[in-house]
């Protein structure tokens, strides 16, 4: 139960922090590297008192009080987290920092408990120095057997299905109790006075561990899945879909189909429009790696209805949200349940235009992309197909536009650059054909009167947006992609010389 316990921690930890820090390796890098140097020093602590009070009473306590601050710490973790949650929406980085500091004070006093149980239980059973090695090694194999389940549990079922919170509550719970069985059977009055923890945890798991995860006065819906951190939020007559942090929209729909502005997924739209106007034919089908609540399909089609859309998205459950939330629930747009790149190799292909917009703000899973990676997308794109794909980028550093650039220049003829205004964004177009953005022009000076006002708006923006085009001396490969790297470290740069007020946020 203390090998469950202490990967159930870890994950459950992790998911309260993704809804404020986001899921990047640096999140994950801290957590694990924090469980493993508290465990350290519970294993250090555990052996030392075992040697000193080799007593199963003093043992069943230890795992009581691991079992009890399991879930006092970890709810006291998502109340420190509401808040930095608020910090984080206002650029608040002092109280930032100092919630961040609060979540490693809570994660240190159960993971150096449970820490201190795998020593101390192997003292206790070995009373002939000749059956240590076999002894240890059964107690560390029923450890990791526990961890194994402290792995898939929480993650597959119970976060899922029940919310982190109730996660910690009912994996420590369940410690507690072993440890409080465990002093039944060697101390009654300890176990009797052991149980006040159990009444302690009855109004921290009432008031700590009920209400909105992420309180916004705009909430419509909220909810964690295997994957994610789900909001959507109501402004106006728009929903907006928001993941994880959320410090960007992932999707949006208006009540009457109306557009805000011409923003990243609409800016897509001028990629057919790269063909040359001789001979030039709508899109007849499309393939979206990043579909989210649909935002890109249906703005493709309204300008191309007889467009046939795949749209691959490996949350099932933003699916259904964006059934619910965002009218994704048109006939023509198929959902694929998948990874990206995955899910890529498993489909027909000969698309006319394939989009990838598959953030998980502020970064792009290093997997979509590489040269490997868009050599797949080229096969399956029809002869005149386009790919475009949402790069980020900060003032006066495009260092991972440029490395995106170069690597698609490894594998398509043509790339085009265009910045979407009001944003960090970067567009790039690259075209299974030879191409000229001159194309663009012509097809404006070509439209029909009647023709929808989304796409002279999108073109016009594309135009005005265009950027040379520059390629790196870094190509990203599937042996290196240092897509985090280049994306900390700009970031980092520009908060240094700009400052944390200057980040975009979704109040913008």
């Amino acid at each position: 139960m203390a090998g469950l316990s202490t990967l159930a921690i870890e994950f459950t930890v992790s998911r309260m922090l993704q809804t404020v820090y986001g899921t990047s390796n640096l999140v994950w890098a801290n957590v694990i590297g924090l469980v493993l140097f508290f465990l350290t020093i519970g294993y250090f602590l555990g052996g030392r008192m075992a040697d000193k009070n080799p007593n199963e009473t003093v043992f069943y306590q230890t795992v009581a009080l691991a079992g009890f601050s399991g879930v006092f710490f970890l709810l006291l973790t998502s109340v420190l987290l509401k808040t930095a949650a608020g910090a984080f929406a206002s650029l608040n980085a002092g109280v930032l920092i100092g919630s961040f500091f609060g979540v490693v004070f809570a994660l240190a006093v159960p993971i150096t408990l449970l820490g201190m149980l795998s020593p101390f239980a192997i003292r206790l059973a070995v009373d002939d120095v000749a059956q240590a090695g076999r002894i240890s090694g059964q107690i560390y194999a029923l450890s990791t057997l526990g961890s194994l389940l402290g792995t898939w549990l929480p993650v597959l079922i119970v976060i899922p299905l029940a919310g982190s919170r109730m996660a910690a509550i009912l994996f420590g719970t369940t410690l507690l109790l072993v440890g409080l069985g465990g002093l039944w059977r060697t101390n009654r009055t300890r176990s009797q006075l052991f149980s006040i923890l159990l009444l302690v945890l009855i109004p921290a798991g009432w008031f700590w561990g009920t209400g909105p995860i992420k309180p916004r006065p705009d909430t419509i819906f909220e909810a964690e899945s295997a994957y994610n951190f789900i909001q959507v939020v109501r402004r106006g007559n728009c929903n907006y879909l928001l993941l994880n942090e959320g410090v960007a929209f992932h999707s949006f729909t208006c009540d009457d189909g109306s557009l805000p502005s011409i923003s990243v997924w609409s800016s897509m739209l001028a990629g057919p429009y790269l063909n040359p106007v001789q001979d030039w034919q709508a899109p007849q089908k499309m393939l979206v790696i990043g579909l989210a609540g649909g935002t890109i399909p249906q703005q493709f089609l309204r300008v191309f209805p007889n467009l046939e859309v795949d749209g691959i998205e490996p949350d099932p459950e933003i699916i259904e949200v964006g059934e619910e939330f965002f009218a994704l629930n048109d006939d023509r747009i198929r959902p694929l349940i998948g990874d990206g790149r995955y899910m890529l190799n498993q489909v027909d292909g000969n698309y006319d235009v394939i989009t990838i917009d598959a953030y998980r703000v502020p970064y792009i899973p290093w997997h979509l992309t590489t040269v490997e990676f868009f050599r797949e997308v080229q096969a399956q794109l029809s002869p005149t197909g386009i790919v475009s794909i949402n790069v980020g980028r900060v003032p006066q550093d495009r260092r991972l536009v440029e490395a995106m650039t170069a690597t698609l220049q490894t594998v398509f003829p043509t790339v085009h650059t265009v910045d979407v205004p009001g944003s960090l964004n970067t567009i790039l177009f690259a075209t299974q054909s030879p191409t000229d953005f001159s194309a663009i022009q012509a097809h404006l000076d070509q439209l029909p009167a009647q023709v929808d006002p989304l796409i002279p708006a999108v073109l016009n923006t594309a135009q005005n947006g265009l950027h040379p085009t520059v390629g790196s001396e870094t190509i990203f490969t599937d042996d290196r992609a240092p897509v985090e790297t280049i994306v900390d470290s700009l970031v980092l740069n520009y908060i240094f010389q700009s400052g944390v007020q200057a980040l975009p946020t979704t109040n913008q």
